[in-house]
């Protein structure tokens, strides 16, 4: 059994300890905003933050994470307003949308740490983030007017 707070939300799980987080998310708790891209922690699309740190959700083994905190793309924000979403939404950032999740989960972590990251700050801490379409211009663009918008709200 392991106990783990997901989006504020506790829950005892039943699971072997090798299952990776990524589909205990998905198949336990139905949370299915988190994606599974390429299961070796290559691609980022499984992003999600573990004590507020960005994590590869489909390498990381349950049974490591007894009595932690995990949030979601689903617990970033209770109206999906959190200001990277909005900027997303506002710059037109998803073409396919399969990285997505991932690219919020990075980015919101990012700004926690980084409220006015540099062009080189967004390139340092997304670049494990990949995007199939290629609008990494546009990410880093959202990203920057994000931050104006955390600003602004402050």
């Amino acid at each position: 059994m392991v106990t783990l707070t997901v989006n504020g939300q506790k829950h005892d799980l039943a699971v072997e300890p090798d299952t990776p987080l990524l589909w205990v998310l998905r198949d336990h708790l139905r949370l299915t905003g988190t994606k599974y891209g390429c299961g070796i922690a290559a691609c980022g699309a499984c992003t999600v933050h573990l004590n507020g740190q960005p994590i590869r959700s489909c390498v990381t083994p349950i049974g490591s994470l007894d009595g932690q905190a995990v949030q979601t793309i689903e617990g970033l924000a209770k109206k999906s307003d959190h200001p990277v979403q909005r900027a997303w939404l506002e710059l037109n950032v998803p073409q396919c949308g399969y990285c997505q999740s991932g690219q919020i989960m990075a980015a919101a972590a990012l700004l926690e740490k980084t409220p006015n990251p540099s062009d080189a700050d967004i390139d340092r801490d997304m670049s494990g983030i990949l995007c199939r379409c290629g609008t990494y211009q546009r990410i880093r663009a959202a990203i920057h007017r994000a931050a104006e918008m955390k600003e602004k709200e402050a």
